[in-house]
């Protein structure tokens, strides 16, 4: 399953919050500097559907807020 999210990184609350089917809107506390809110989106998203986080990779999007996310079953 291939997921597109939008990432704010450096915001005052964690917001989890799904627009569509597909599409999220993510916010975390964590600063965008040396990969630890990608870190934390992905750890989110392992969450939110109930998988490991080793099964979510990042696709595309690495340096900017729009990110396509895959999740393995």
């Amino acid at each position: 399953m291939t997921i597109r999210t939008r990432v704010k990184a450096n915001a005052r609350k964690e917001i989890f919050r799904r627009i569509s089917d597909n599409v999220f809107e993510i916010s975390v506390r964590e600063k965008a500097a040396e990969n630890a809110a990608n870190e934390r989106v992905m750890t989110l998203i392992a969450r939110h559907f109930g998988v490991s986080v080793k099964k979510v990779r990042i696709v595309s999007g690495h340096h900017r807020p729009n990110k396509r996310i895959s999740i393995a079953s």
